[in-house]
């Protein structure tokens, strides 16, 4: 019923930046927490940063000062803007969210945790 598509991961050097988005569609009432997740090779899938309904945010050590996640709740899209990138931040990176559908009846609610595709981030030294 909902889906989550990302995009804007590419091939970067060092130093550089990229903006990731990540839309959510269907039939939506409302999405509660949304995040961004990682993936590197061999490695276990890890937290990047968060945010909540009203705005407030949680990032890992790892990005602090470098990466912004920020929403736009009236396109159900939240971002990841990426600055002075790392080689080791070169992973799949996943939007995360939380959200409340429906199904035949707009009253009838329920809710779920959904995944992305996840799209490719990679830092060249």
């Amino acid at each position: 019923q909902v889906q989550l598509v990302e995009s804007g991961g590419d091939l970067v050097q060092a130093g550089g930046s990229l903006r990731l988005s990540c839309a959510a569609s269907g039939k939506i009432f409302s999405i509660n927490g949304m995040g961004w997740y990682r993936q590197a090779p061999g490695k276990q899938r890890e937290v990047v940063a968060t945010t909540t309904s009203s705005a407030s945010t949680n990032y890992a050590d790892s990005v602090k000062g470098r990466f912004t996640i920020s929403r736009d709740n009236t396109k159900n899209t939240v971002y990841l803007q990426m600055n002075s990138l790392k080689p080791e931040d070169t992973a799949v990176y996943y939007c995360n969210a939380d959200v409340q559908y429906y199904t035949d009846s707009y009253y009838r609610r329920y809710r779920k945790d959904y995944w992305g595709q996840g799209t490719q981030v990679t830092v060249s030294s």
